[in-house]
């Protein structure tokens, strides 16, 4: 390895990016309000690995050089958007709480499944798509799909990051990881990477990629760093939550699932600031409206220039809230309807499955059993009174057993993301 005309990161340049450049170092500096840095370069040599089957011969013969990024440290400076960027984030931040705040007692119900949605729209952005059926299925360990199973601990991770809000580090970052990447060893789950990645069409070496993430050896206190300035609370709260994000992804800290852990923290900072009490808005799912914008913003971000990312951000807050508000509306539709077809006693535990079905709309008799603190045995009374009111279908899946589900909560979930898309120009 080699490195060539490397300036420190975040160092000074014509006093551009740190206030108090001549102060005494005994002092606190005050957060840096000039112009955002952008990356450098430096050169690394790059060998092919052992695993490759080649000789140490000839994998020395095929050695060549590549430009990896040289990124610049953040927690102690402070992003400047232009005014109607600075306005329309506080917009959208208004708005996402006004949507978190709207939901109210009825948080129970639908924070679930816009949990899932949120982690749906995530993974749908790294191109790992499933129908909500599927997800919903695998949640239960039943075998319906890798992606599926990739979404469903995506759901997990989103969970994981949201309960560690309180004190965003950098045990935290590589707790969401681990819960993320559970049982893929080769991605080494909770761990920061050891080797280079990049982002091109060539698996095969750095060499020629659109970007080269820092070297790994630089991983550790540029997270640290990061989370620094996540802990910060005098930056505006989405140009905050935007910035993180994007600093996330420039580090690049993983071999894989950097995409999705990166807008899990961004979950997990917005309910920091209170933007978001109890439910996460699906934001990924406004970021799926325009992915090509999404990256752009990034690129644009590593060249020093932070408001696209925030516009993209907040664009994708204000799309949110309208595609989450249509899903309880059309989910609260089905629950109306649900009331006028059960015709049971109201004793009966069929009125209670029916909250639980709003918010688990694939069931086994375990779960339905849990969630209402009975028997399993005393369950399915419940289980079929709902079944013969049309409510739920039954299913004996994969060599499981019986699994309910409500098509009208799935399809509503299947709308969304369909209202969401994912459209590239």
């Amino acid at each position: 390895m080699s490195n060539m005309h490397r300036k420190p990161a975040g160092a000074p340049d014509g006093g551009q990016f740190s206030a108090n450049e001549n102060s005494d170092p005994s002092t606190p500096l005050e957060p840096s309000t000039a112009a955002w840095p952008g990356l450098e370069w430096e050169q690394h040599d790059w060998t092919p690995a052992a695993g490759w089957g080649l000789s140490a011969a000839r994998r020395e013969s095929l050695t060549e050089t590549y430009e990896a990024a040289v990124v610049p440290f953040i927690g102690e400076l402070t992003p400047r958007v232009d005014d109607d960027t600075a306005q329309l984030a506080d917009e959208a931040a208004q708005e996402l709480s006004r949507f978190d705040a709207e939901l109210g007692a009825r948080v129970s119900s639908f924070a679930p499944v816009l949990l899932r949605s949120e982690a749906a729209s995530s993974s749908q952005i790294e191109n790992l798509t499933a129908s909500a059926r599927a997800v919903f299925s695998a949640e239960l360990g039943a075998k319906s799909g890798r992606n599926a199973e990739q979404i469903a601990a995506n759901t997990r991770a989103m969970q994981a990051a949201l309960d560690l809000a309180e004190e965003p580090t950098t045990g935290s970052v590589l707790k969401m990881h681990e819960v993320l990447m559970a049982g893929q060893e080769r991605h080494t789950p909770g761990r920061f990477r050891e080797e280079a990645v990049w982002i091109g069409t060539s698996a095969e070496s750095p060499r020629g990629a659109s970007y080269v993430a820092p070297y790994f050896t630089d991983v550790a206190p540029l997270v640290d760093d990061l989370m620094s300035f996540a802990r910060r609370a005098d930056v505006p709260a989405l140009t905050w939550v935007s910035v993180a994000h994007a600093q996330f992804e420039t580090i690049h800290p993983f071999t894989d699932g950097n995409g999705r852990t990166g807008r899990a923290l961004a979950q997990s900072l917005l309910r920091r600031r209170g933007v978001t009490r109890n439910v996460a808005v699906p934001v990924s799912a406004g970021l799926l409206a325009d992915v090509a914008g999404y990256h752009q913003a990034l690129t644009a971000y590593r060249e020093g220039d932070v408001t696209p990312i925030v516009r993209a951000f907040s664009l994708a807050s204000l799309r949110a809230v309208g595609n989450a508000r249509q899903l309880v509306a059309d989910i609260d539709i089905a629950r109306a309807g649900w009331e006028q077809s059960l015709t049971v006693r109201k004793s009966s535990k069929a009125w209670e499955l029916l909250d639980v079905v709003t918010r688990r709309p694939v069931l086994n008799a375990v779960t339905a059993a849990e969630e209402l603190g009975v028997d399993r045995t005393n369950v399915y009374p419940a289980l079929r009174a709902l079944t013969d009111a049309g409510i739920l279908k039954s299913k004996t899946e994969h060599q499981m057993g019986p699994f309910w589900r409500s098509d009208d909560v799935l399809h509503a979930i299947d709308r969304f993301a369909a209202r969401a898309g994912r459209r590239e120009a």
